[in-house]
């Protein structure tokens, strides 16, 4: 009787690993998940306009922070490896739009990192410029971090920051419906997908005990993504009652 107490015990455990392993795996991976309908959305019409590449910029600077954050102060392993994943995926994207934007431009005219043109800001023709840009904003972070790893209240303004930032993931997207008054070109898939990761985030965030701002920083997105979703039923219906 007691062996077999000891076996149940010891299945349920095993049962609560594996499910803990696969959630760890969705928390990497999942994050980038929602930008494969809108990548390849972009490459079947070659049309970027729908989609606003500053989601990238913010989350670049969001990851790029929060992986200054763990090293000041040491969360799950699982969250650091979805930043690394993210990054890599904003920069597929980023690759993705210019050269589409590229294959399309009428003019000739080049906005180039080097022209300290702040009106283009994040609107330049080169990817290289992209990775320049990130790789000095890096080593930015990186100098500031050295010179203030020992103080706590710098690492949790980080912390704050990196999910300040991550909250604001959809704000960018948002505002580019509002102003093209329609969401043509814009992944619906991509926003379910970006509102079904952040409910299970914000969740695991909860259960795990994870650093306060995390959860908070997902609930934020949440809402934000709701206000994404009403756009796409409000400029539906608007498109429709301008065709009738």
């Amino acid at each position: 009787m007691d062996a077999e107490v000891v076996l149940q015990e010891e299945n349920i455990e095993g049962s609560w690993t594996l499910l803990s392993w696969l959630a760890s795996c969705l928390m990497v991976f999942g994050g980038a998940l929602p930008y494969v309908p809108q990548y390849q959305e972009i490459q079947m019409n070659s049309n970027t306009e729908g989609f606003s590449t500053r989601v990238c910029l913010v989350l670049l600077i969001a990851n790029i922070l929060r992986i200054f954050f763990w090293i000041g102060k040491q969360f799950e392993l699982t969250l650091l490896l979805q930043s690394v994943v993210m990054i890599l995926a904003m920069f597929a994207m980023l690759h993705l739009c210019c050269t589409v934007q590229n294959t399309n431009r009428v003019s000739t005219k080049q906005y180039r990192l080097s022209d300290l043109d702040f009106r283009y800001f994040w609107k330049w023709s080169a990817f290289e410029d992209y990775l320049l840009f990130c790789f000095g904003f890096t080593v930015l972070c990186a100098v500031v971090t050295l010179l203030l790893l020992d103080s706590a209240l710098f690492v949790e303004t980080l912390g704050s920051l990196a999910v300040m930032f991550e909250a604001m993931l959809g704000l960018p997207q948002l505002l580019q419906n509002f102003h093209n008054r329609s969401t043509k070109g814009m992944s619906v898939k991509m926003v379910l997908l970006w509102t079904a990761g952040d409910v299970f985030k914000t969740s695991y965030f909860v259960m795990n005990e994870s650093p306060t701002q995390f959860w908070v920083c997902g609930s934020v997105q949440i809402l934000i993504d709701v206000a994404i979703l009403l756009q796409v039923l409000f400029y539906s219906q608007d498109t429709r009652t301008k065709l009738g």
